[in-house]
Protein backbone atom coordinates (compact mmCIF):
# COMPACT_ATOMS: atom_id res chain seq x y z
CA UNK A 1 0.00 0.00 0.00
CA UNK A 2 2.73 2.46 0.94
CA UNK A 3 4.54 1.68 -2.64
CA UNK A 4 1.10 2.08 -4.48
CA UNK A 5 0.81 6.08 -2.34
CA UNK A 6 4.56 6.47 -3.53
CA UNK A 7 3.73 5.35 -7.18
CA UNK A 8 1.07 7.70 -7.23
CA UNK A 9 2.64 11.01 -5.87
CA UNK A 10 5.12 10.50 -8.26
CA UNK A 11 2.55 10.44 -11.12
CA UNK A 12 0.97 13.51 -9.65
CA UNK A 13 4.53 15.49 -9.28
CA UNK A 14 5.21 14.60 -13.05
CA UNK A 15 1.92 15.98 -14.36
CA UNK A 16 2.64 18.60 -11.83
CA UNK A 17 6.48 19.53 -13.46
CA UNK A 18 4.29 19.16 -16.88
CA UNK A 19 1.87 21.56 -16.45
CA UNK A 20 4.30 24.04 -15.12
CA UNK A 21 6.80 23.82 -18.17
CA UNK A 22 3.51 24.01 -20.24
CA UNK A 23 2.67 26.98 -18.83
CA UNK A 24 5.97 28.97 -18.67
CA UNK A 25 6.41 27.69 -22.42
CA UNK A 26 3.01 29.24 -23.41
CA UNK A 27 3.75 32.35 -21.07
CA UNK A 28 6.99 32.22 -23.55
CA UNK A 29 5.01 31.85 -26.70
CA UNK A 30 3.08 35.15 -25.90
CA UNK A 31 5.01 37.19 -24.02
CA UNK A 32 6.03 40.66 -25.64
CA UNK A 33 9.54 41.10 -26.61
CA UNK A 34 11.95 43.39 -27.97
CA UNK A 35 14.31 44.06 -30.03
CA UNK A 36 16.82 46.67 -30.82
CA UNK A 37 18.59 46.79 -34.26
CA UNK A 38 21.48 49.00 -34.70
CA UNK A 39 23.37 50.25 -38.30
CA UNK A 40 26.22 51.74 -37.52
CA UNK A 41 27.08 54.99 -39.62
CA UNK A 42 23.93 54.54 -41.28
CA UNK A 43 22.47 58.08 -43.03
CA UNK A 44 18.96 58.54 -42.99
CA UNK A 45 19.76 59.15 -46.99
CA UNK A 46 21.13 56.02 -47.22
CA UNK A 47 17.80 54.16 -47.01
CA UNK A 48 16.19 53.74 -50.23
CA UNK A 49 14.65 51.30 -52.45
CA UNK A 50 17.70 50.77 -54.08
CA UNK A 51 20.37 50.73 -51.92
CA UNK A 52 18.47 49.21 -48.83
CA UNK A 53 14.92 47.75 -50.23
CA UNK A 54 14.20 45.66 -46.89
CA UNK A 55 14.75 48.41 -44.36
CA UNK A 56 12.95 50.92 -47.19
CA UNK A 57 10.24 48.58 -47.01
CA UNK A 58 9.99 48.03 -43.09
CA UNK A 59 10.29 51.61 -42.78
CA UNK A 60 7.02 52.35 -44.86
CA UNK A 61 5.02 50.52 -42.65
CA UNK A 62 6.20 51.58 -39.23
CA UNK A 63 6.65 54.55 -37.79
CA UNK A 64 9.73 57.13 -38.29
CA UNK A 65 11.14 59.68 -36.18
CA UNK A 66 12.24 62.40 -38.31
CA UNK A 67 13.96 64.37 -35.28
CA UNK A 68 16.21 61.74 -34.26
CA UNK A 69 19.74 62.86 -32.48
CA UNK A 70 22.93 60.99 -32.40
CA UNK A 71 24.79 62.32 -28.94
CA UNK A 72 27.87 64.02 -29.14
CA UNK A 73 30.50 63.68 -29.73
CA UNK A 74 28.79 61.46 -32.24
CA UNK A 75 30.95 58.51 -32.02
CA UNK A 76 30.22 54.73 -31.81
CA UNK A 77 31.21 53.76 -28.51
CA UNK A 78 30.14 56.63 -26.93
CA UNK A 79 26.53 56.34 -28.23
CA UNK A 80 26.69 52.68 -27.31
CA UNK A 81 27.08 53.39 -24.26
CA UNK A 82 24.66 56.38 -24.26
CA UNK A 83 21.83 53.96 -25.64
CA UNK A 84 22.33 51.39 -23.22
CA UNK A 85 22.28 53.89 -20.10
CA UNK A 86 19.92 56.08 -21.29
CA UNK A 87 22.47 58.96 -19.83
CA UNK A 88 24.56 61.44 -21.31
CA UNK A 89 28.70 61.28 -21.35
CA UNK A 90 27.51 63.23 -18.00
CA UNK A 91 26.46 60.72 -16.33
CA UNK A 92 28.17 57.51 -17.86
CA UNK A 93 31.35 58.63 -18.04
CA UNK A 94 32.69 57.73 -21.81
CA UNK A 95 33.47 60.68 -23.14
CA UNK A 96 34.42 59.74 -26.93
CA UNK A 97 35.90 56.70 -28.68
CA UNK A 98 39.24 57.47 -27.21
CA UNK A 99 39.15 58.46 -23.36
CA UNK A 100 41.77 59.21 -20.68
CA UNK A 101 41.63 57.95 -17.44
CA UNK A 102 44.37 58.55 -14.96
CA UNK A 103 43.75 55.39 -12.64
CA UNK A 104 44.92 53.68 -16.11
CA UNK A 105 47.55 55.60 -17.61
CA UNK A 106 48.96 59.29 -16.50
CA UNK A 107 50.28 59.63 -20.42
CA UNK A 108 48.38 57.42 -22.32
CA UNK A 109 44.94 56.92 -23.72
CA UNK A 110 42.56 54.02 -24.42
CA UNK A 111 40.79 52.93 -26.86
CA UNK A 112 36.78 52.03 -26.27
CA UNK A 113 36.78 49.82 -29.02
CA UNK A 114 39.71 47.11 -27.37
CA UNK A 115 37.37 45.17 -24.69
CA UNK A 116 40.68 44.76 -23.28
CA UNK A 117 41.40 48.30 -22.49
CA UNK A 118 37.54 49.03 -21.01
CA UNK A 119 38.83 46.04 -18.69
CA UNK A 120 41.77 47.66 -17.53
CA UNK A 121 39.30 50.57 -16.96
CA UNK A 122 37.23 48.57 -15.00
CA UNK A 123 40.05 47.57 -12.82
CA UNK A 124 41.37 50.71 -11.92
CA UNK A 125 38.06 51.92 -10.94
CA UNK A 126 36.41 49.19 -8.57
CA UNK A 127 34.25 48.26 -11.33
CA UNK A 128 33.40 51.53 -12.23
CA UNK A 129 33.69 51.33 -16.02
CA UNK A 130 30.27 52.98 -16.67
CA UNK A 131 29.50 55.38 -14.18
CA UNK A 132 25.82 54.72 -13.92
CA UNK A 133 23.49 51.75 -14.25
CA UNK A 134 22.45 49.91 -17.73
CA UNK A 135 19.68 48.49 -19.60
CA UNK A 136 20.96 44.93 -19.23
CA UNK A 137 21.57 45.50 -15.08
CA UNK A 138 17.88 46.91 -14.15
CA UNK A 139 16.34 44.14 -16.50
CA UNK A 140 18.02 41.85 -14.61
CA UNK A 141 16.93 43.16 -11.40
CA UNK A 142 13.61 42.77 -12.69
CA UNK A 143 14.04 39.34 -13.82
CA UNK A 144 14.36 39.84 -17.32
CA UNK A 145 17.54 39.33 -19.66
CA UNK A 146 19.02 40.97 -22.06
CA UNK A 147 21.23 39.47 -25.05
CA UNK A 148 23.84 41.32 -27.32
CA UNK A 149 25.14 40.22 -30.48
CA UNK A 150 27.80 42.23 -32.74
CA UNK A 151 29.33 42.35 -36.23
CA UNK A 152 32.01 45.11 -34.32
CA UNK A 153 34.13 45.83 -32.25
CA UNK A 154 34.13 44.41 -29.06
CA UNK A 155 34.26 47.31 -26.96
CA UNK A 156 30.99 48.81 -28.71
CA UNK A 157 29.55 45.11 -27.66
CA UNK A 158 30.48 44.97 -23.74
CA UNK A 159 29.64 48.62 -23.77
CA UNK A 160 25.83 47.40 -24.59
CA UNK A 161 26.08 45.12 -21.48
CA UNK A 162 29.57 46.01 -19.38
CA UNK A 163 28.39 44.07 -16.26
CA UNK A 164 27.57 41.11 -18.49
CA UNK A 165 24.05 40.48 -16.90
CA UNK A 166 20.98 38.08 -18.65
CA UNK A 167 21.83 35.57 -21.45
CA UNK A 168 25.39 37.53 -21.94
CA UNK A 169 27.20 38.81 -25.29
CA UNK A 170 27.62 37.13 -29.00
CA UNK A 171 30.38 39.38 -31.05
CA UNK A 172 32.43 38.14 -33.58
CA UNK A 173 35.52 38.71 -31.31
CA UNK A 174 34.49 38.18 -28.01
CA UNK A 175 31.38 36.05 -26.53
CA UNK A 176 30.84 36.57 -22.47
CA UNK A 177 30.15 34.44 -20.30
CA UNK A 178 33.17 32.22 -21.09
CA UNK A 179 31.19 29.63 -20.73
CA UNK A 180 29.05 30.21 -23.95
CA UNK A 181 32.12 30.36 -26.44
CA UNK A 182 32.41 26.57 -26.66
CA UNK A 183 28.49 26.04 -27.32
CA UNK A 184 28.53 29.04 -29.84
CA UNK A 185 31.11 27.54 -31.36
CA UNK A 186 30.53 24.26 -31.62
CA UNK A 187 26.65 25.15 -33.25
CA UNK A 188 27.96 28.16 -35.10
CA UNK A 189 31.46 27.94 -35.74
CA UNK A 190 33.74 30.42 -35.31
CA UNK A 191 33.36 34.18 -36.65
CA UNK A 192 34.71 34.42 -40.10
CA UNK A 193 37.56 36.92 -40.35
CA UNK A 194 36.90 40.46 -41.57
CA UNK A 195 36.39 41.60 -45.55
CA UNK A 196 34.95 44.25 -46.94
CA UNK A 197 32.25 44.09 -47.48
CA UNK A 198 31.71 42.38 -44.05
CA UNK A 199 29.19 39.83 -45.22
CA UNK A 200 30.09 36.71 -43.89
CA UNK A 201 30.53 38.57 -40.10
CA UNK A 202 27.33 39.85 -40.51
CA UNK A 203 25.51 37.09 -41.27
CA UNK A 204 27.28 35.31 -38.46
CA UNK A 205 26.33 37.96 -35.97
CA UNK A 206 22.75 36.99 -37.64
CA UNK A 207 22.80 33.70 -37.36
CA UNK A 208 23.39 33.68 -33.17
CA UNK A 209 20.48 36.39 -33.01
CA UNK A 210 18.08 33.61 -34.75
CA UNK A 211 19.69 31.14 -32.83
CA UNK A 212 20.03 32.61 -29.58
CA UNK A 213 18.03 36.10 -29.40
CA UNK A 214 14.71 34.85 -30.87
CA UNK A 215 14.44 31.25 -29.32
CA UNK A 216 11.42 30.83 -27.03
CA UNK A 217 13.41 30.21 -24.02
CA UNK A 218 15.59 33.81 -24.70
CA UNK A 219 15.60 37.19 -23.79
CA UNK A 220 13.00 39.40 -22.97
CA UNK A 221 15.19 42.11 -24.98
CA UNK A 222 17.85 41.30 -27.76
CA UNK A 223 20.59 43.86 -29.22
CA UNK A 224 22.07 43.35 -32.69
CA UNK A 225 24.87 45.92 -33.98
CA UNK A 226 25.79 45.67 -37.46
CA UNK A 227 29.52 47.53 -38.13
CA UNK A 228 28.28 48.65 -41.82
CA UNK A 229 28.64 51.19 -43.33
CA UNK A 230 30.73 52.61 -40.87
CA UNK A 231 33.73 50.44 -42.17
CA UNK A 232 33.18 50.96 -45.53
CA UNK A 233 32.71 54.91 -45.06
CA UNK A 234 35.69 55.54 -43.21
CA UNK A 235 37.97 53.02 -46.03
CA UNK A 236 36.22 54.79 -48.81
CA UNK A 237 34.06 57.87 -48.11
CA UNK A 238 30.24 59.01 -48.21
CA UNK A 239 27.78 57.06 -50.66
CA UNK A 240 30.53 55.62 -53.06
CA UNK A 241 30.72 52.60 -54.59
CA UNK A 242 31.90 50.35 -51.66
CA UNK A 243 29.57 52.20 -49.11
CA UNK A 244 26.77 51.05 -51.43
CA UNK A 245 27.74 47.31 -51.39
CA UNK A 246 28.32 47.53 -47.39
CA UNK A 247 24.36 49.09 -47.61
CA UNK A 248 22.69 45.97 -49.45
CA UNK A 249 25.27 43.66 -47.17
CA UNK A 250 23.14 44.83 -43.91
CA UNK A 251 20.53 44.93 -45.57
CA UNK A 252 19.85 41.50 -46.55
CA UNK A 253 21.11 40.19 -43.33
CA UNK A 254 18.38 42.91 -42.05
CA UNK A 255 15.28 41.52 -44.15
CA UNK A 256 16.60 37.69 -43.17
CA UNK A 257 15.68 38.69 -39.59
CA UNK A 258 12.57 40.57 -40.40
CA UNK A 259 11.71 36.77 -42.80
CA UNK A 260 12.81 35.01 -40.41
CA UNK A 261 10.38 36.46 -37.74
CA UNK A 262 7.33 36.42 -40.39
CA UNK A 263 8.12 32.88 -40.50
CA UNK A 264 8.13 32.01 -36.59
CA UNK A 265 4.90 34.61 -36.52
CA UNK A 266 7.38 36.58 -33.88
CA UNK A 267 6.23 40.15 -35.88
CA UNK A 268 2.75 40.47 -33.71
CA UNK A 269 5.31 39.94 -30.42
CA UNK A 270 7.90 41.94 -31.02
CA UNK A 271 8.85 45.66 -30.57
CA UNK A 272 11.19 46.48 -32.84
CA UNK A 273 13.28 49.85 -32.37
CA UNK A 274 16.11 51.01 -34.73
CA UNK A 275 18.33 53.20 -34.41
CA UNK A 276 22.06 54.45 -35.53
CA UNK A 277 24.98 55.70 -33.66
CA UNK A 278 25.76 58.80 -35.59
CA UNK A 279 25.66 60.03 -39.64
CA UNK A 280 28.99 60.42 -41.77
CA UNK A 281 30.79 63.25 -43.89
CA UNK A 282 33.39 63.42 -46.03
CA UNK A 283 36.38 64.51 -45.14
CA UNK A 284 38.23 67.66 -46.69
CA UNK A 285 40.85 68.16 -43.39
CA UNK A 286 44.79 68.38 -43.79
CA UNK A 287 45.78 68.99 -40.40
CA UNK A 288 45.71 67.13 -36.92
CA UNK A 289 44.70 68.69 -33.19
CA UNK A 290 48.13 67.10 -32.54
CA UNK A 291 50.04 68.30 -35.22
CA UNK A 292 48.89 71.62 -34.51
CA UNK A 293 49.72 71.97 -31.01
CA UNK A 294 52.75 70.72 -31.73
CA UNK A 295 53.36 73.50 -34.10
CA UNK A 296 52.08 75.97 -31.99
CA UNK A 297 54.18 74.94 -28.83
CA UNK A 298 51.88 74.09 -26.83
CA UNK A 299 52.98 70.32 -26.88
CA UNK A 300 56.44 68.67 -26.78
CA UNK A 301 55.76 65.91 -28.59
CA UNK A 302 53.18 63.35 -29.81
CA UNK A 303 54.12 61.15 -26.84
CA UNK A 304 54.53 63.75 -24.17
CA UNK A 305 52.43 63.67 -21.49
CA UNK A 306 52.15 67.67 -20.86
CA UNK A 307 48.86 67.83 -23.22
CA UNK A 308 46.87 64.61 -23.67
CA UNK A 309 45.08 64.64 -26.75
CA UNK A 310 41.69 62.06 -26.64
CA UNK A 311 40.35 62.71 -30.02
CA UNK A 312 39.01 66.23 -29.66
CA UNK A 313 39.38 66.16 -25.99
CA UNK A 314 42.79 68.35 -24.59
CA UNK A 315 43.40 67.29 -20.92
CA UNK A 316 46.36 69.79 -19.73
CA UNK A 317 48.94 67.99 -16.88
CA UNK A 318 49.21 71.41 -15.20
CA UNK A 319 45.68 72.74 -15.69
CA UNK A 320 47.18 76.43 -15.84
CA UNK A 321 44.56 78.77 -17.51
CA UNK A 322 46.78 80.92 -18.82
CA UNK A 323 47.58 78.10 -21.30
CA UNK A 324 44.11 76.67 -21.73
CA UNK A 325 42.80 80.48 -22.70
CA UNK A 326 46.05 80.57 -24.91
CA UNK A 327 45.09 77.33 -26.74
CA UNK A 328 41.73 78.49 -27.17
CA UNK A 329 42.55 81.54 -29.03
CA UNK A 330 45.01 80.07 -31.38
CA UNK A 331 41.92 77.32 -32.12
CA UNK A 332 39.82 80.23 -32.88
CA UNK A 333 41.71 81.26 -35.59
CA UNK A 334 42.02 78.11 -37.41
CA UNK A 335 39.65 77.78 -40.13
CA UNK A 336 39.36 73.92 -39.89
CA UNK A 337 38.54 74.28 -36.59
CA UNK A 338 34.79 74.41 -35.69
CA UNK A 339 33.47 74.01 -31.52
CA UNK A 340 35.61 74.70 -28.65
CA UNK A 341 33.98 74.17 -25.19
CA UNK A 342 35.45 74.57 -22.22
CA UNK A 343 34.11 73.99 -18.00
CA UNK A 344 31.61 76.23 -17.24
CA UNK A 345 32.04 79.02 -14.76
CA UNK A 346 29.53 78.06 -12.66
CA UNK A 347 27.31 74.72 -12.79
CA UNK A 348 24.32 74.96 -15.47
CA UNK A 349 25.77 78.16 -17.18
CA UNK A 350 25.91 76.96 -21.27
CA UNK A 351 29.31 79.82 -21.31
CA UNK A 352 32.50 78.29 -21.43
CA UNK A 353 34.79 79.78 -18.42
CA UNK A 354 36.78 81.12 -21.63
CA UNK A 355 35.72 83.50 -23.94
CA UNK A 356 33.81 82.56 -27.19
CA UNK A 357 33.27 79.20 -25.73
CA UNK A 358 30.44 77.03 -24.96
CA UNK A 359 30.28 74.85 -21.76
CA UNK A 360 30.58 71.15 -21.42
CA UNK A 361 27.00 71.44 -19.48
CA UNK A 362 25.47 72.88 -22.90
CA UNK A 363 26.51 69.74 -24.67
CA UNK A 364 25.91 67.13 -21.57
CA UNK A 365 29.55 66.37 -21.34
CA UNK A 366 30.31 67.98 -18.32
CA UNK A 367 30.99 64.41 -16.34
CA UNK A 368 32.80 65.52 -12.79
CA UNK A 369 35.76 63.34 -13.06
CA UNK A 370 36.56 62.83 -16.65
CA UNK A 371 35.71 66.05 -18.44
CA UNK A 372 38.74 67.37 -20.31
CA UNK A 373 40.20 70.92 -19.77
CA UNK A 374 39.51 71.77 -23.55
CA UNK A 375 36.56 70.09 -26.10
CA UNK A 376 37.59 70.87 -30.00
CA UNK A 377 35.39 69.85 -33.05
CA UNK A 378 36.17 70.47 -36.18
CA UNK A 379 34.74 72.88 -38.71
CA UNK A 380 32.00 71.61 -41.41
CA UNK A 381 30.43 72.94 -44.30
CA UNK A 382 27.44 71.76 -46.89
CA UNK A 383 29.62 70.77 -49.75
CA UNK A 384 28.62 67.89 -52.10
CA UNK A 385 31.06 64.67 -52.73
CA UNK A 386 31.38 62.56 -56.11
CA UNK A 387 28.89 60.53 -55.27
CA UNK A 388 26.41 63.73 -54.61
CA UNK A 389 26.12 63.43 -51.13
CA UNK A 390 26.21 66.99 -48.94
CA UNK A 391 28.29 67.02 -45.91
CA UNK A 392 32.24 67.89 -44.96
CA UNK A 393 34.12 67.78 -42.54
CA UNK A 394 37.39 69.23 -41.69
CA UNK A 395 39.53 66.20 -40.63
CA UNK A 396 41.90 63.93 -42.17
CA UNK A 397 40.95 61.03 -44.19
CA UNK A 398 38.25 59.72 -46.63
CA UNK A 399 35.15 60.25 -44.43
CA UNK A 400 34.15 59.78 -40.75
CA UNK A 401 32.09 61.55 -37.89
CA UNK A 402 32.24 62.66 -34.71
CA UNK A 403 31.29 66.24 -35.32
CA UNK A 404 28.69 68.80 -34.38
CA UNK A 405 27.47 68.76 -38.19
CA UNK A 406 23.42 68.23 -38.94
CA UNK A 407 24.77 65.46 -40.97
CA UNK A 408 26.25 63.62 -38.24
CA UNK A 409 24.34 64.38 -35.71
CA UNK A 410 20.61 63.65 -37.51
CA UNK A 411 19.63 59.84 -37.51
CA UNK A 412 17.10 57.25 -38.10
CA UNK A 413 15.09 55.69 -35.69
CA UNK A 414 11.93 53.25 -36.95
CA UNK A 415 9.83 52.03 -33.90
CA UNK A 416 7.26 48.84 -34.79
CA UNK A 417 5.38 46.51 -33.24
CA UNK A 418 2.34 45.97 -30.89
CA UNK A 419 2.92 48.07 -28.24
CA UNK A 420 3.83 51.08 -30.79
CA UNK A 421 0.90 53.13 -32.53
CA UNK A 422 1.00 53.08 -36.21
CA UNK A 423 1.62 56.64 -37.26
CA UNK A 424 3.33 57.71 -40.52
CA UNK A 425 6.02 60.10 -38.86
CA UNK A 426 7.03 61.04 -35.54
CA UNK A 427 8.15 64.75 -35.55
CA UNK A 428 8.66 65.15 -31.53
CA UNK A 429 12.31 65.34 -30.91
CA UNK A 430 14.56 61.95 -29.96
CA UNK A 431 17.78 60.78 -29.05
CA UNK A 432 19.22 57.72 -28.19
CA UNK A 433 19.06 58.51 -24.29
CA UNK A 434 15.61 57.82 -24.98
CA UNK A 435 15.74 53.94 -25.93
CA UNK A 436 16.39 52.38 -22.60
CA UNK A 437 13.94 54.51 -21.28
CA UNK A 438 10.98 53.80 -23.17
CA UNK A 439 12.13 49.66 -23.52
CA UNK A 440 11.74 49.93 -19.71
CA UNK A 441 8.52 51.51 -19.96
CA UNK A 442 7.25 48.47 -22.20
CA UNK A 443 7.64 46.29 -19.19
CA UNK A 444 6.16 49.21 -16.86
CA UNK A 445 9.46 49.13 -14.61
CA UNK A 446 10.72 52.26 -13.63
CA UNK A 447 12.93 54.51 -14.69
CA UNK A 448 15.92 55.19 -12.82
CA UNK A 449 16.13 58.71 -11.43
CA UNK A 450 19.79 58.83 -13.34
CA UNK A 451 19.17 57.82 -16.62
CA UNK A 452 18.64 61.56 -18.80
CA UNK A 453 16.71 60.06 -21.39
CA UNK A 454 12.69 60.41 -21.79
CA UNK A 455 9.85 58.11 -22.17
CA UNK A 456 8.82 57.91 -25.89
CA UNK A 457 5.12 57.33 -23.96
CA UNK A 458 3.25 59.29 -26.94
CA UNK A 459 4.48 56.66 -29.30
CA UNK A 460 2.57 53.91 -27.36
CA UNK A 461 -0.39 52.34 -27.62
CA UNK A 462 -2.89 53.44 -25.03
CA UNK A 463 -0.73 56.39 -24.01
CA UNK A 464 -1.95 59.94 -24.58
CA UNK A 465 0.03 62.37 -26.68
CA UNK A 466 2.70 64.86 -24.78
CA UNK A 467 1.58 68.06 -23.88
CA UNK A 468 5.08 69.79 -24.18
CA UNK A 469 5.80 72.39 -27.04
CA UNK A 470 9.09 71.94 -29.19
CA UNK A 471 11.15 75.27 -28.55
CA UNK A 472 14.07 75.97 -30.91
CA UNK A 473 17.14 77.97 -29.51
CA UNK A 474 20.23 79.33 -30.32
CA UNK A 475 23.06 79.51 -27.76
CA UNK A 476 26.41 82.16 -29.38
CA UNK A 477 29.10 83.21 -27.46
CA UNK A 478 31.71 85.66 -29.68
CA UNK A 479 35.14 86.40 -28.85
CA UNK A 480 37.87 88.54 -31.26
CA UNK A 481 41.69 87.73 -32.18
CA UNK A 482 44.03 89.50 -33.87
CA UNK A 483 42.43 90.00 -37.28
CA UNK A 484 38.93 88.57 -36.56
CA UNK A 485 35.91 87.38 -34.56
CA UNK A 486 35.21 83.74 -33.66
CA UNK A 487 31.24 83.61 -33.45
CA UNK A 488 30.06 79.72 -32.01
CA UNK A 489 26.59 79.28 -32.29
CA UNK A 490 24.88 76.05 -30.64
CA UNK A 491 21.13 75.41 -32.13
CA UNK A 492 18.99 72.72 -29.44
CA UNK A 493 15.41 72.06 -29.59
CA UNK A 494 13.89 72.01 -26.19
CA UNK A 495 10.71 69.43 -25.11
CA UNK A 496 10.01 70.05 -21.72
CA UNK A 497 12.65 69.49 -19.69
CA UNK A 498 14.75 67.75 -22.20
CA UNK A 499 17.40 69.39 -24.42
CA UNK A 500 18.34 67.83 -27.75
CA UNK A 501 21.70 69.33 -29.31
CA UNK A 502 20.95 69.81 -33.20
CA UNK A 503 24.59 71.07 -34.65
CA UNK A 504 26.97 73.68 -33.68
CA UNK A 505 28.33 76.58 -36.26
CA UNK A 506 30.94 79.00 -36.66
CA UNK A 507 30.98 82.47 -37.99
CA UNK A 508 34.63 83.73 -38.49
CA UNK A 509 34.55 87.39 -39.61
CA UNK A 510 37.92 89.27 -40.56
CA UNK A 511 38.32 93.04 -39.43
CA UNK A 512 40.08 94.00 -42.60
CA UNK A 513 36.82 94.58 -43.94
Amino acid sequence: MLKAITLVQVVILNLLFLLQGNAQNQAASTEIRTLLFFFDGLRPDYITADDMPNLYAFKQQATYGTRHHSVFPTVTRLNASSYATGSYPKTHGIMGNVIFIPQVSTSKTLNTGNAKDLMKVADATNGNLLTTVSLAEVLASHGKNMMVFSSGSTGQALLQNHKVKGNGIINTDMILPESLKEKVHKELGPAPSNKQPDEERHQWAVDALLKYGLAPDGPQVSAIWLSDPDHAGHANGVGVPPVKAALKSVDRQFGRVISEMKNRGLLERYNIIISVDHGFVTYVGKKSLTEFLIEEGFKKSKESDDIVVADGALYLKDKNPDTIRKIVQALQQQPWVGAIFTKAAKPGDMKGWVEGTLSFDAIHWNHPERAADILVDRNWDDRVNSAGYAGAGFAKGAGGHGGLSPYEVKIPLIVSGPSFKKIKEYNLPTSNVDITPTVLALYNIPVPASMDGRVLADLMVGKAPSKNKIKEETISTKASYAGGTYELQLKQTKFGKYRYIDYAKVIRTSSSK
